[in-house]
Formats: C-alpha cells, sequence, structure tokens
C-alpha cells in the first residue's frame, strides 16, 4: 500500500500529474481542486494517496489531506459511485464540504458535482451521515506531511502546460470543532446529528470558540416547542 508520496511534481495533465521520487515516476490522479492547489512543475510536491487495485489495473490517487483521502474511501463504497464520481464530489466540494453537506443531509450539495445524479447523491448522505464527524477530526489529529527533503528527486522541466488559476483551497478543519464533536458525542448524541449541530454552529459564527460552538449546537439539539 503506497500511503504518501513526497518528491518533485515532472509535469501535469487535465487529471494526474507525474511526481518524481528519488528517480521513479508516480502518476497519481487528483481532482480538480487538488490540482489547482499543487505547485508548478519542477517544485516539491507531497500528498496522501490510495491504491486502487484491479485485476486489469493499478491506480493511484492523491490527495491534500487525510480527511480527503478518508472522504475519497468512504464515497467508493457507496453504490454508483466510483474513483471518477469520488474525485469529482471532492473536486467540487473540498472534503470540508463534502463534511458539511453529509453532516448536514444536504444532498442537493453533493447533486452539484458533475455526474452525480439525485439518488446517488442522497444515497451518499444517507449512507455516509455517521461518517463525517469522524472525518471532520480527522486533520485536526494528524499533522499534514512534511515537504520532502532537499534533493527528493530532481526537478525536471515542464513538459506540460499548468493549468489555470489555482482554486482556493477547502478551509482547514478547526480545534474547537473537533473539540465541540468529542464533547456531544461524551454526552450522548448520536454521532450524525452532533456533527449536523456544530456545522450549523459554524455556519453561523465561524470563529466561535470551542465554548460557543458547544453552546450553539446544543441549543439547535435541545427538543423544539
Amino acid at each position: 500500500m503506497i500511503g504518501r508520496l513526497a518528491g518533485r511534481i515532472e509535469y501535469r495533465a487535465e487529471d494526474h500529474v507525474l511526481i518524481d521520487v528519488r528517480g521513479v515516476g508516480y502518476v497519481v490522479h487528483c481532482s480538480e481542486r487538488t490540482l489547482g492547489a499543487l505547485p508548478a512543475p519542477g517544485e516539491a510536491a507531497a500528498l496522501w494517496t490510495d491504491l486502487l487495485v484491479r485485476e486489469d489495473l493499478l491506480q493511484l490517487y492523491g490527495f491534500l489531506t487525510l480527511g480527503e483521502r478518508e472522504w475519497h474511501r468512504l464515497l467508493m463504497r457507496v453504490q454508483g459511485v466510483g474513483a471518477k464520481a469520488s474525485l469529482a464530489i471532492l473536486g467540487a466540494l473540498g472534503a470540508d464540504g463534502v463534511s458539511r453537506a453529509v453532516a448536514l443531509g444536504d444532498w442537493s450539495a453533493i447533486r452539484a458535482a458533475k455526474g452525480i445524479g439525485p439518488k446517488t447523491a442522497q444515497r451518499v448522505v444517507n449512507e455516509l451521515k455517521d461518517k463525517a464527524p469522524g472525518v471532520m477530526a480527522l486533520d485536526h489529529a494528524a499533522a499534514p506531511p512534511p515537504p520532502p527533503e532537499e534533493g527528493a528527486g530532481d526537478a525536471v522541466p515542464a513538459t506540460a502546460p499548468a493549468p489555470a488559476a489555482p482554486r482556493p483551497a477547502p478551509p482547514q478543519e478547526t480545534p474547537a470543532r473537533a473539540e465541540a464533536l468529542s464533547a456531544l458525542g461524551n454526552l450522548g448524541y448520536a454521532p450524525g446529528e452532533a456533527a449536523a449541530a456544530v456545522a450549523e454552529a459554524l455556519d453561523a459564527a465561524p470563529e466561535a470558540d470551542t465554548a460557543a460552538l458547544i453552546r450553539a449546537a446544543l441549543s439547535r439539539l435541545a427538543p423544539k416547542g
């Protein structure tokens, strides 16, 4: 299993890059969002990776964060979602956007990804709703991969044009969100309802600290009437 690559980008294409790692070139397929955030050919890069193994295929997929990679793996378990569809969803929403959409049950946000129909979008939300809290806290718990060491792969002149201006990177997981999810879980709330309440509270007050976030989430979880 190849879990991470760190080296120099030799070239980039519409749906993949080739990363030179100490003289070995790895073709890594990525979402448009990930490709847009990577540096230019000849520069150092590091990606978390997932290897798809089939009888007729060995294909690497690359991700900027552990959370993005985990969503890819989860999305691939949903009926009707293959690697192409998973990258389309992550490219459209980013890992943070997928977490929010799934936690809130907002299948219309998933539907916005290219090639994803309403039935597939609903299956994604229904089957993965309880997985959202764990993924939302993942990037907070794990440090990003360090940059490759100096000389870890020779810089190679660009052989393909760089894509258009990079898209904005998805927002990073905050400590307050992870701590609020943990606190609500300790209080006995189900992972899905806790994640939805925290996501709604963050939408209303993105800069809220842990205590304020917990209070706001609890107010949303309180029985109505």
